[in-house]
């Protein structure tokens, strides 16, 4: 009787640790989901001891079919491909693209060692003069080799956040406003309407003109290159974040603006405990828009006004009109679709984590 009650008891335990496991698994799935990481739940389950054929059938759609598809657009590409022929020749498949790819991050690794070996000699030269007592004659100064792809990478994503972010400065709280106040809202809508389809190639150089009169002295870490195309990231994508925050707003539950009134809430503890909480689903789908609409205006920007970035290096790439120069290009074009990716993913995850936390 006591080994039928011990083995009851095991069995129990055992089912009691893996329902913990499981629970584990489906609070971790969410977020796994919003990175993108979908696929690694069904495996996870699978090892813990669930339903195998359930778990392959979910596995089967949220990875094997997306596989599926980019094993299938690969294959379209490299039997089409060499049949396309350019001025520069025939359009590279994707070997050629991946082998430009590794290319281009040898390039890097490789300036990256001679800037390494630059500030060594610079660093034993000085050490030098130093123990000689020639201190005086000391000189820093910094490597000036030319920008990689890598460079040009981060500078695209600097600029960009700079300008989404002066952008979102401007944009909620102008959102705000158009939802709360209809006078308000009746004023600035014909501004929104007229400059919300205005294109980056009309801004720019009026952008250029001002920044070249106002930012007389520019710096080493805010290049006026890097303004002009900030502020012209934020000049198109601050729309959509005006749009739906004021849509957000307007839309919350009037018994909650009539709670505040009764309680004699301030404006601003009114927008902070009521408003934003209601409105946050809405402002976070603005704000990704307004990021994906930022990252392709930068790659414009960049290219029309030859500043620093992705933008440029296709510009330059096409005007270089080498051999590997269409496999770089399409290089520039896959790095730019996994960013904007990997930015949307991003907004997503901290608009689940944000109305998560203000939902508790």
């Amino acid at each position: 009787m006591s080994h039928v009650s011990d083995t009851f008891e095991g069995a129990r335990a055992k089912a009691a640790r893996r329902e913990k496991v499981f629970q584990v698994i489906n609070r971790a799935s969410g977020w796994l989901s919003v990175l993108g990481l979908g696929f690694v739940v069904p495996l996870v389950k699978i090892a813990a001891g669930d339903n195998v054929s359930e778990q392959l059938g979910a596995l089967k759609r949220v990875l094997l079919v997306p596989l599926a598809g980019i094993m299938v657009f690969l294959a379209v590409w490299a039997v089409l491909a060499p049949k396309v022929q350019t001025s520069l020749g025939a359009i590279p498949g994707p070997v050629a693209v991946l082998d430009q790819a590794g290319a281009l991050f040898a390039d890097h690794a490789a300036e990256r060692r001679k800037a390494a070996d630059f500030y060594a000699r610079q660093d034993a030269r000085n050490a030098a003069l130093i123990a000689q007592g020639k201190g005086d004659q000391v000189k820093v100064r910094a490597y000036t080799g030319r920008p990689t792809y890598v460079d040009q990478i981060f500078t695209s994503l600097i600029t960009v956040g700079l300008g989404f972010f002066i952008g979102t400065l401007i944009a909620i709280p102008v959102g705000i406003a158009c939802g709360l106040s209809q006078t308000f809202n009746g004023a600035i809508n014909p501004l929104i309407q007229i400059f919300k389809p205005v294109s980056p190639l009309a801004w720019l150089p009026i952008v250029t003109m001002v920044v070249s009169a106002v930012y007389l002295n520019p710096s080493d870490l805010l290049p006026k290159s890097m303004v002009i195309s900030a502020v012209t990231v934020t000049l198109c994508s601050l729309w959509p974040t005006i749009i739906n925050t004021a849509l957000g707003v307007a839309s919350i539950d009037k018994d909650l603006v009539n709670v505040g009134k009764v309680l004699q809430l301030s404006t601003f503890t009114t927008i902070r405990k009521l408003v934003l909480p209601s409105a946050l689903p809405l402002i976070f789908t603005g704000l990704r828009l307004s990021l994906g609409v930022g990252w392709m205006v930068l790659i414009a920007a960049e290219m029309l006004a030859q500043n620093p970035g992705l933008g440029k290096f296709v510009w330059d790439e096409f005007q270089n009109g080498s051999s590997s120069s269409l496999a770089r290009i399409m290089v520039a074009v896959f790095t730019i679709g996994i960013i904007g990716f990997a930015l949307d993913r991003l907004m997503y995850a901290l608009q689940s984590a944000f109305t998560f936390s203000s939902n508790r």
